[in-house]
């Protein structure tokens, strides 16, 4: 039954895939991916439009994919860097220094704004589960990463000027 309500959607789930990832293969891989996933979170959701739901759903399933591929492109770089000259181990230095006041500034952070930085970013949720696990709307969850990330980026900056 959930594969004929799916059917239809198909197309709009592989255009939505091929739109984000760019290679034919990762987006076949991804509506496949999406359709199993979809099997759990239709009983979660109470889905008013489906359409609507299905292609968010499809979204943030590719920029998943994405910010995992940015990750382990990166993890595998810096691997391979070569530390023993002064400068990559200054950049080592102060991508550490980053690091460290990006989570001091974290938990400047009100509650909820914390809570879907970490939610969001460290544990890479998309914004309907991190909805449901805070039970707050979606738009609040969007509003709650929006601000925290400006906040972020202000204590990032007066932090680095001092």
């Amino acid at each position: 039954m959930l594969f004929s309500l799916y059917q239809p959607y198909m197309d709009l789930v592989f255009g939505v895939c091929l739109q984000y990832l760019k290679n034919r293969d990762d987006a076949q891989d991804a509506v496949i991916n999406i359709y199993e996933e979809l099997i759990e979170k239709v009983k979660k959701y109470e889905i008013e439009y489906f359409r609507a739901w299905l292609y968010q759903l499809a979204k943030n399933h590719c920029l998943m994919i994405l910010r995992k591929k940015k990750v382990y492109f990166q993890e595998f770089q810096d691997g391979f860097m070569d530390f023993s000259s002064d400068e990559h181990l200054s950049a080592a230095l102060s991508k550490e220094t980053q690091l460290n006041m990006l989570e001091h500034c974290i938990e400047q952070l009100n509650g909820y704004q914390k809570q879907s930085i970490e939610l969001f970013y460290l544990q890479s949720k998309c914004y309907f589960e991190i909805a449901a696990s805070t039970q707050q709307d979606v738009g609040k969850v969007k509003s709650h990463i929006q601000n925290g990330r400006r906040n972020l980026k202000i204590c990032m900056e007066k932090n680095t000027n001092h």
